[in-house]
C-alpha cells in the first residue's frame, strides 16, 4: 500500500536581508537570503546567497511572478506578538493615565467597555484597532474583549477580515463589590456559560476562516471575580484545553485586594482555581515574589511584560533579566489603553529604559552603591526576543523566527535613518529597534498572507 506524500508548493519568495532572534541575547542578521513560503503559509526553505541553488530558485520565482525583492534599505523581520491588549479600550488610549488604577477603571475604563453593547460601535472600533496593530508590525495579538459576546465576535471577525491571528477572551467579571451594575456578568454561572458559548462561536467562525482564531479563558483579575466564577472558568480551561489570560500582581491595590480578601497572594488564588497552566499568560507581574515566580516556572505560566503601562499603574519595575535567567516564559504587551501606544517597538524601548532605571536606581539622595539593584538591564536584542520568540513560546505558536517549518508571520521594515557610512547589520538592527515607527513598516504577512502594505 502506497503512502501518499503531500506535495508542497512554493507560492512566494522574499529576497533581501533578514533579522531574527536566535537566543535572548543574539540576533541572526543575514545580508542576502531567499525566504520561501509554501501554500500553507509556512517557511519551507531559507536559502543563503552562497547556496548552490540560490540563482535557480530566485530565477524560477521571478519567472513565476512569485518573487518579492526588498529595496536596498528594507529588512525582513518576524512579525511581533502582543500578549496584552484590551481591545475595547482603544478609544481611550492615552486618557487619564495620571489617575490611580482603581479610579481609572471606575471612571474611564468600565464606562467605555460598557459601550460595546452597541455592536455597530464595536465593529467600527475593532476594524480600526486590528488595522492599526497590523500597521505597526503586530501579526498575533492576545486580546481581552468585553463582557458582551456579540462585540467579542465582531473582534474575532475583524481579525479574520484583516488576516491577523487573534487570541480573544470574553471578559468574566461578576463581583458586584468591584464592578459597576451596568457592566458585569449577572452571576458566576452566566459568566461561565457565556464564556463557553463564546468558545463555541469561535469554533464555528473557524470553519471558514483562513487564519484561525482562538478563544481564551479570561477572568479579568481577582478583584473582579467571585470564587465561584474563578472555579468555573478554571474547569472550562481544563475541559477545552484553552489558553488563560488575566492580570497578576499588577499593582499594590490589586495585590492588596487578594491579601485582604483571600489572605493569599493573587497568584495563589489563581492557582487554586486551576487558572495557572502552561497555557496561561499573566499580565504585568511587577510585584511577583520569588514564590510566585517558582509557581509560574513549575506551571509553565508566561508573563506579559507591559513596560509602558507599568510606568503608570505597575508600582514597580518588572525584573526582566531575572525572569529570563530563571527560564520563566515572558513576552511583551502594549496593554492598550493602560499603555498608550499600539507599537511594540515603543514597548521594546521602554522595556530597555525601565530595566536600566531599575539597575541604576532613581533616588539621587542615596549613595551610588545603595541607589540601584542587582537586576541587570536588558538590551534591544533582549527586547526583540521578547517581542517575537518570547511571545510565540508563551502562546505555543511555531512562529517568531525566520526559520524553516515556522509560520510566515513577517514584517518588511525600512531602515528609519539615513546611513552616512558603511554600517554593520548589528548597527542597522539597533537603529530599527530604537527608531522604527508605523511609517517604516512597509508590508506585513500573516501565515504568508499579505495583511498590510504601504506605498510611503
Amino acid at each position: 500500500m502506497k503512502t501518499e506524500v503531500a506535495i508542497i508548493t512554493i507560492t512566494k519568495v522574499i529576497e533581501g536581508p533578514t533579522m531574527t532572534a536566535a537566543t535572548p541575547d543574539e540576533v541572526d542578521c543575514q545580508q542576502h537570503q531567499l525566504v520561501c513560503i509554501d501554500d500553507s503559509g509556512y517557511i519551507e526553505r531559507v536559502i543563503n546567497e552562497s547556496d548552490d541553488d540560490f540563482p535557480a530558485v530566485r530565477r524560477d520565482a521571478e519567472q513565476n511572478d512569485q518573487l518579492l525583492t526588498l529595496k536596498s534599505n528594507e529588512y525582513l523581520l518576524p512579525g511581533f506578538i502582543d500578549l496584552h491588549v484590551h481591545a475595547p479600550q482603544w478609544p481611550n488610549a492615552g486618557v487619564a493615565l495620571d489617575r490611580p488604577l482603581n479610579e481609572w477603571l471606575d471612571t474611564y475604563t468600565f464606562p467605555m467597555e460598557a459601550k460595546y453593547k452597541d455592536v455597530g460601535f464595536a465593529k467600527r472600533v475593532y476594524d480600526d484597532l486590528v488595522g492599526e496593530l497590523l500597521a505597526n508590525g503586530t501579526t498575533t495579538v492576545l486580546y481581552f474583549g468585553s463582557v458582551d459576546n456579540p462585540a467579542n465576535l465582531e473582534l474575532a471577525k475583524a481579525c479574520v477580515n484583516h488576516n491577523q491571528r487573534g487570541f480573544i477572551g470574553k471578559v468574566a467579571m461578576d463581583n458586584p463589590d468591584q464592578t459597576p451594575e451596568n457592566y458585569r456578568d449577572a452571576s458566576a454561572q452566566s459568566a461561565v456559560d457565556d464564556t463557553e458559548r463564546f468558545i463555541q462561536q469561535i469554533d464555528q467562525l473557524n470553519q471558514s476562516a483562513p487564519i484561525k482564531q482562538t478563544a481564551v479563558i479570561t477572568p479579568r483579575f481577582v478583584p473582579s471575580c467571585t470564587p465561584e466564577s474563578l472555579k468555573g472558568l478554571g474547569e472550562l480551561a481544563k475541559k477545552y484545553d484553552l489558553p488563560v489570560q488575566s492580570h497578576c500582581s499588577e499593582s499594590d491595590w490589586e495585590n492588596g485586594y487578594a491579601l485582604e480578601h483571600y489572605h493569599k497572594r493573587d497568584a495563589e488564588v489563581l492557582d487554586e482555581y486551576g487558572l495557572l497552566t502552561d497555557k496561561s499568560v499573566m499580565a504585568h507581574g511587577t510585584l511577583l515574589n520569588q514564590a510566585d515566580l517558582d509557581t509560574f516556572k513549575a506551571r509553565g505560566v508566561a508573563v506579559a511584560h507591559c513596560p509602558i503601562s507599568n510606568v503608570y499603574f505597575g508600582n514597580a519595575v518588572l525584573p526582566v533579566s531575572k525572569l529570563l535567567q530563571h527560564h520563566v516564559k515572558i513576552g511583551l504587551g502594549t496593554d492598550i489603553s493602560g499603555g498608550y501606544s499600539p507599537s511594540i517597538y515603543q514597548n521594546i524601548r521602554q522595556a530597555v529604559m525601565s530595566s536600566r532605571m531599575l539597575n541604576d536606581g532613581v533616588n539621587s539622595e542615596l549613595a551610588p552603591a545603595q541607589r540601584g539593584t542587582n537586576q541587570q538591564p536588558i538590551s534591544a536584542k533582549n527586547g526583540f526576543y521578547l517581542a517575537t520568540v518570547g511571545g510565540a513560546k508563551s502562546l505555543h505558536l511555531k512562529t517568531g523566527q525566520i526559520k524553516v517549518g515556522y509560520l510566515a508571520d513577517l514584517q518588511v521594515v525600512k531602515s528609519p535613518l539615513k546611513s552616512f557610512e558603511d554600517e554593520s547589520m548589528d548597527q542597522i538592527f539597533e537603529k530599527i529597534m530604537y527608531h522604527a515607527s508605523e511609517a517604516d513598516v512597509k508590508q506585513v504577512f500573516v501565515q504568508g498572507r499579505l495583511a498590510k502594505t504601504s506605498n510611503n
